[in-house]
């Protein structure tokens, strides 16, 4: 496979042909495929978010040493801290952590709160606490494909997401993109791994504390992220 997959016209259609081949395939198959095939170094990256247990076991099932990216912005809720330290245990992680060079107290001392400075606010601090951060981690490590859990059933915004697509010059890689909620519980009982614990007190999305919302807080559910004014942070794009 060639190693411009993530550049031009002909990657483009290398991609659509693939994406197109890779429906017959389990998420297994998908991820064997990766690791075979697409060019470059291979990363995991995980929000350690409600059903993240789920990518974190099937691809380290099949590369147990793979490197994981968490960004840490600095105001992930407790129970996230001891879910990534429960998980990174029991599942024996590779873990990198990625985080902002300036930190939460100085970006406050500089910009205030900017989670609600509105919309324009919340794309500047999702910009320099989790995008650049991340694309740090990825130039850091090498990665050539990057292999994330997006589900074209989470949100509208997902809906059109491909098993392969195109991001910041990289192969990017959703192995589970077409599996329900059903799916996912589903493994997750057959494999004994746990959901995020706050989902047991309504939480449904689970980011930043001071812009995640449970559904007891909220009258309608766009609301349970960023306020309902978007619903993406910026790290995952289409391509």
């Amino acid at each position: 496979m060639p190693a411009t997959i993530a550049d031009d016209a002909e990657a483009l259609s290398e991609r659509q042909r693939l994406n197109r081949a890779w429906q017959r395939l389990s998420a297994v198959q998908r991820v064997e495929c990766s690791l075979d095939h697409l060019p470059g170094k291979h990363v995991l990256s995980s929000s350690f978010g409600m059903q993240a247990a789920v990518m974190l076991h099937l691809v380290t099932r099949v590369e147990p040493t793979i490197p994981v990216i968490f960004i840490d912005t600095g105001y992930h809720f407790a129970e996230t801290y001891r879910f990534v330290d429960m998980l990174s245990d029991r599942l024996k992680l590779n873990l990198h952590i990625a985080r902002s060079e300036i930190s939460p107290a100085w970006q406050e001392a500089r910009h205030g709160k900017r989670w609600e400075q509105g919309r324009q606010g919340i794309e500047s601090y999702n910009l320099q606490n989790k995008v650049e951060p991340m694309q740090l981690a990825l130039h850091s490590l090498d990665a050539g494909t990057w292999l994330s859990g997006l589900r074209r059933s989470q949100a509208e915004s997902r809906a059109d997401t491909a098993f392969i697509s195109a991001q910041w010059e990289r192969v990017k890689v959703h192995p589970i993109a077409d599996w329900s909620d059903r799916d996912v519980h589903r493994y997750l009982t057959r494999h004994g791994l746990p959901y995020h614990p706050l989902r047991d007190q309504g939480y449904l999305s689970i980011g930043d504390w001071h812009t995640t919302r449970s559904v007891h807080e909220v009258d309608e559910e766009d609301k349970l992220r960023f306020f309902g004014l978007t619903r993406e942070c910026g790290l995952h794009e289409s391509g």
